[in-house]
């Protein structure tokens, strides 16, 4: 038997559990829709083996068995909503961090820019008595 790869041996427990629950959602769903583990597996195109292991939430049946799983089901949509940029909140924080970042770089220059010159409403009037 072939070894696994190390990344599935040492999931981190999160992921672990969201494929175990992954997995009961799915069973459930074809029990709910009273379809038998051998209908069900040929509609997905694998063995009754690998649908248990997939029920069972087994990080080594691939993704694109569990993703067909999720079509069956009405809810290939996950999916991709799973990794929405809008949803990624790391991304989201680096965004912040940099625009602070860059802000506070620029306002420090430009505190001190303002500080030397004078207001224009200043000026304006300077140059109105001259005339």
């Amino acid at each position: 038997m072939p070894k696994q790869p190390d990344a599935l041996t040492s999931l981190p427990p999160a992921v672990s559990g969201a494929l175990r629950e992954l997995g009961d959602h799915l069973a459930i769903a074809r029990v709910r829709r009273k379809e038998p583990q051998r209908t069900w597996a040929r509609r997905l195109g694998i063995s009754v083996p690998t649908l248990i292991r997939m029920e069972h939430g087994d990080p080594g049946v691939s993704m694109g068995i569990y993703a067909t799983a999720l079509w069956l089901v009405g809810r290939i949509g996950a999916i991709s909503e799973a990794a929405t940029p809008a949803s990624d909140r790391g991304a989201l924080e680096l965004d912040v961090r940099e625009a602070t970042r860059r802000r506070a770089v620029r306002s420090a220059a430009s505190v001190e820019a303002r500080l030397r010159r004078k207001p224009a409403s200043e000026e304006r009037k300077k140059t109105r008595g001259r005339i």
